[in-house]
């Protein structure tokens, strides 16, 4: 089964919480935006920890150190095409253009025998947890549900 580990960054905003989301970059979302956000995460093989792949796959999709503070554990869920992600829960506040996203190569157009890179995710940006229900993959809304009942 493959696996994914991701923070999800959020933030105090008004009357609710805002949380930190990327746009999931090549071909294939780029005119998509419901069910395109995601959280920063990435996939781990089963030697390596949940926690330790989360902070490194931040860091590569965002090209930023993982923010320090305490990390509140949101469990996991098993996606459509049958990924299982965990995520963690992390207060902290960060400029989305400060994001150097990593890169991935893909062949594009397919059998064309070209292959282009492209960002792992193309922006991040941060949203009200109605806005973020409405575009965030629909297994990962979960997420937001359990953020919702570890804020004060």
């Amino acid at each position: 089964m493959r696996r994914s580990a991701g923070l999800l960054l959020h933030r105090p905003a008004g009357d609710g919480r805002e949380v930190l989301l990327g746009h999931m970059g090549g071909p294939f979302f780029a005119r998509r935006d419901a069910g395109a956000w995601t959280v920063p995460k990435g996939e781990y093989e089963s030697g390596e920890s949940a926690w330790a792949a989360a902070r490194r796959e931040f860091e590569e999709e965002l090209g930023l150190p993982p923010p320090d503070g305490e990390a509140v554990a949101l469990g996991e869920v098993k996606q459509s095409g049958g990924k299982l992600v965990t995520v963690w829960a992390i207060e902290a506040d960060l400029d989305p253009t400060t994001i150097a996203p990593g890169t991935f190569r893909m062949e594009w157009p397919p059998r064309s025998g070209r292959f282009a890179e492209f960002p792992e995710l193309d922006r991040v940006a941060w949203f009200g947890l109605d806005r973020a229900r409405e575009l965030i993959v629909k297994a990962q809304a979960a997420f937001l549900d359990r953020l919702t009942e570890h804020s004060p």
